[in-house]
């Protein structure tokens, strides 16, 4: 949560290609044809350095997608020179108040050119490394695309074959040059079995902070809601019992969720989107990139504007009112757990009954309340263990450094 996620966030989706076909993946339409040039992304550059004044936000998070973003870093390495010249020349307030951020799957992390590239903007720079965690969970999801998806553009494995040993072997290098990242891990239906094993295998790779969800489409069936009860109390066990909790987190573990709404405080939006930009390989503008095709099964991109007309106020003013209020259920609102709750505002697009952003999809509910049920007995089980050893202060910042991420 770099500059306390108060930074403007602009992604630039510079490939719609990846190695990868992962199972649970949201972006439905990857292909290798879509790849942003250099010069759209110049145009993208200026149109919003020279719009200072709309973009007030003190620091701003150069965001890069894919696909796998990796794959593009000839012209990532071009579009950050340009950056950080078109900034200095400009006097702009962003000049040393930015970063280049990036989540990968980690393939290509140990190649001469992305090693290169690191060393050049070490200073200004988040990379996040996708690890699922034990070769068993990860490769079960995590697996390189086969021939049959796409013939004859390279040599691709012809049969199912899993990534993380693709992957892990890259992760020592990452976590020397970057001690403090975390990795972000998806739990689908299939995979809830090896949470309690994958989070602490994570850790013994040396994780610090392990940031995990479950993924909000509608892909849940009858009894997976126990199962991840079951095994979020597992884990609750292994990380106080082994006293893990010291030096390590977990993001289903958070104290303050699970409650009422407060009303007042509590009635944001979820996430950034209208707040964030993002820019595909043709210019066009998203208010955020899972409103772009490629990441919708049901609905049409949501456009909102592109890099020769500057954007349309009219197709962003919806996302610029939303909240919780406007796009949830009164059971939602009224909910006894309602805290933590999260959603995700193109899949509420994607799976609403009309044309809207207001018609929030509640697929994670069952598993979110079952989160809440596993959290209660992890903070229960950590205040009468420090109690009894007059931790009390341990407690407390055991509280303190426990913040709900947000996309």
């Amino acid at each position: 949560m770099w500059q306390a996620g108060m930074a403007r966030n602009i992604t630039f989706i510079v490939t719609k290609d990846c190695q990868l076909a992962c199972k649970y993946c949201y972006l439905v339409g990857k292909n290798s044809k879509e790849r942003m040039t250099f010069e759209v992304a110049k145009q993208a550059i200026d149109f919003i350095l020279n719009r200072e004044q709309e973009y007030r936000q003190e620091s701003v998070i150069w965001d890069f997608i894919g696909g796998e973003p990796f794959l593009e870093i000839d012209l990532i390495d071009k579009i950050c020179d340009y950056l950080k010249v078109e900034m200095y020349r400009r006097n702009h307030h962003w000049f040393n108040s930015y970063r280049f951020s990036f989540s990968t799957n980690g393939i290509n992390y140990h190649t001469e050119k992305v090693q290169r590239y690191i060393e050049k903007n070490k200073n200004h720079l988040s990379i996040g490394i996708t690890i699922d965690g034990t070769k068993r969970k990860h490769d079960l999801n995590r697996i390189w695309k086969t021939q049959k998806m796409e013939e004859g553009i390279v040599p691709l494995p012809k049969e199912e074959k899993g990534s993380y040993d693709d992957v892990v072997k890259n992760i020592p290098l990452w976590l020397k040059q970057f001690p403090e990242a975390s990795t972000k891990v998806t739990i689908s239906s299939a995979d809830i079995p090896y949470i309690v094993e994958s989070v602490l295998h994570l850790y013994s790779l040396g994780i610090k902070e392990v940031n995990i969800n479950c993924v909000f489409e509608e892909v849940w069936n009858e009894g997976d809601d126990a199962l991840f009860e079951s095994q979020l109390i597992k884990l609750a066990d292994a990380i106080i019992d082994g006293e893990l909790y010291k030096e390590y987190s977990c993001s289903f573990f958070m104290e303050h969720i699970g409650k009422p709404l407060d009303r007042e405080r509590d009635n944001q939006n979820w996430c950034g989107a209208g707040l964030m930009l993002a820019i595909d390989a043709k210019g066009n503008f998203y208010p955020c990139m899972r409103f772009a095709a490629y990441s919708l099964r049901n609905k049409p991109a949501w456009i909102i504007g592109n890099i020769h007309d500057g954007i349309d106020q009219n197709k962003l003013r919806p996302f610029l009112m939303l909240d919780r209020t406007t796009q949830s259920k009164p059971e939602c609102i009224d909910c006894e757990v309602a805290s933590g709750c999260a959603w995700c505002q193109g899949e509420n697009y994607d799976a609403a009954d009309t044309h809207t952003v207001y018609q929030r999809a509640t697929a994670i509910c069952k598993m979110h309340k079952a989160r809440v049920r596993a959290n209660n007995y992890y903070w229960n089980k950590l205040f009468r263990k420090l109690e009894l050893e007059g931790k009390q202060e341990e407690y407390e910042k055991q509280k303190a450094k426990m913040k709900e991420p947000k996309c």
